[in-house]
C-alpha cells in the first residue's frame, strides 16, 4: 500500500484525513511516527503558502510524499481575522480553550456573526513538486457560547446551517459532508488518480 505523511499531530484531524486517504488505497503515516522533527514556521501570508510551506518541509525530512493542510475560521466583522493565525489567536499554538475564550470576548458586542472555515491543502513531493493542492471553504454562524462535545479547535462555536448545529454536536459524517476540510479533501481526492 502506498503510503502518505499527514503533516499533522492532531489525532482528530488525523483521522479526517486517514478516512479518505483510505478510500483511496493509500496509508496515512503521521508526524508521531517522526517526534525528532521539530515544526517550521508559519511564515505564509495565505492558507496555501503554509500548507505548501509544511508539504515541502515534511516531504524533504521524511523523503515521502506529504498532505499538509493550513486552516482556520475567518470572521467577516472581524476582516477576516483570526484567519492564518486561528491556531494562535490567543498566543500559543494549539490551545483551543484560550482562542475560543479571546473570540468570544472579540465578538461580545457584535452582531453580525457570519463566519467561514477554510482550508487549503497541498500534496508535495520530497524533491519539493506540489503534485496537488485544493481548497474548500465552510460557511456558518458564529455563536455567544460553546456547544457540543465533539471536534476541536472553533467547532464548538461554528454553527452550520446545513446541519442545523455546531461542527461539534455534528457526527463525523455530517461534519465531513460540510466541513471546509471535508470539501477541500473532495476536491483533492477527485483528482488524485495516476498522482502517486
Amino acid at each position: 500500500m502506498k503510503q502518505v505523511v499527514v503533516a499533522t499531530r492532531n489525532q482528530g484531524k488525523l483521522k479526517e484525513f486517514a478516512g479518505m486517504l483510505d478510500t483511496l488505497g493509500i496509508e496515512a503515516l503521521s508526524l508521531a511516527d517522526w517526534p525528532e522533527l521539530p515544526e517550521p514556521e508559519e511564515t505564509g501570508a495565505t492558507f496555501m503558502d503554509n500548507a505548501q510551506l509544511k508539504a515541502a518541509y515534511y516531504a524533504k525530512a521524511t523523503g515521502k510524499n506529504c498532505l499538509a493542510d493550513d486552516s482556520g475560521l475567518e470572521v467577516e466583522a472581524l476582516a477576516g481575522a483570526p484567519g492564518v493565525l486561528s491556531a494562535r489567536y490567543a498566543g500559543g499554538h494549539g490551545d483551543d480553550k484560550e482562542n475560543n475564550a479571546l473570540l468570544l470576548r472579540n465578538m461580545a458586542d457584535i452582531t453580525d456573526r457570519r463566519c467561514r472555515f477554510f482550508c487549503a491543502l497541498a500534496l508535495v513531493a520530497p524533491d519539493g513538486r506540489v503534485l496537488l493542492a485544493a481548497e474548500g471553504a465552510c460557511e456558518g454562524e458564529l455563536l455567544y457560547a460553546e456547544r457540543g462535545e465533539g471536534g476541536f479547535g472553533y467547532d464548538p462555536l461554528f454553527y452550520s446551517p446545513q446541519i442545523g448545529k455546531t461542527l461539534a454536536e455534528a457526527t463525523p459524517d455530517e461534519k465531513n459532508a460540510v466541513s471546509h476540510r471535508g470539501r477541500a479533501l473532495a476536491a483533492l481526492a477527485a483528482n488524485w488518480s495516476g498522482i502517486l
